[in-house]
């Protein structure tokens, strides 16, 4: 028998699923609370047991985007943690796999930005949440550093803003002009190269 706990994960999950769905078909601000409950199967009273706002569902599903992102590398940590290139290269295997996700993810994240530039309150959560998922990154990225007792001429929260910045705007080339630009072409082109600058 489910439990009322469970029961509530898997009415969080279906709402997230179905807010990312109507979030890239209709946009953020097209998308309504009575779009997302018909597409997750629930009524409004469910979506406001779980969500205060659309702004709220939003960050929740980055929130569990992005933490999907950070286990699946911290998985790769224990076989690649001597291995800086090699697991640059499996965290792009690993970003390259979600390729089915990645245009829903661009137009939301993208609609949430300028969204976000507009309302004082959205921006502050954004740039919290932003900052705890670069904070983990650098601090995977120290791990790395440290553990091969290598040494970086920028400080790694640098080192990852810049990762960032490369792969948001890669992927939006590469969704605009994917016979070019195909996908993690550009990542894997600078990025190794931009690694190896920056280690002594």
């Amino acid at each position: 028998m489910e439990t009322p706990k469970r029961r509530r994960s898997t009415t969080r999950a279906r709402l997230l699923t179905g807010a990312q769905e109507v979030f890239a078909e209709r946009g953020f601000h097209g998308a309504s609370v009575e779009d997302i409950c018909e597409r997750a199967g629930f009524t409004r009273g469910a979506f406001y047991s779980n969500f205060a706002s659309k702004d709220e569902l939003a960050l929740a599903l980055f929130q569990s985007t992005t933490d999907r992102l950070l286990e699946q590398i911290a998985a790769l940590l224990p076989e690649l943690a001597d291995q800086p290139d090699s697991m640059l290269d499996a965290v792009l295997n690993v970003l390259e796999e979600a390729g089915p996700d990645q245009r829903q993810w661009h137009l939301i994240s993208t609609e949430f930005t300028l969204h976000a530039l507009r309302d004082p309150a959205a921006a502050k959560a954004w740039i919290e949440q932003r900052a705890a998922f670069r904070n983990s990154l650098t601090e995977l990225v120290e791990t790395l550093v440290e553990g091969n007792d290598l040494k970086m001429s920028v400080r790694p929260d640098q080192f990852v803003r810049l990762v960032i910045a490369l792969h948001e705007g890669a992927r939006a080339q590469s969704l605009l002009e994917p016979k070019d630009v195909p996908p993690g072409s550009l990542e894997r082109t600078f990025l190794p190269l931009v690694l190896n600058a920056t280690l002594n």
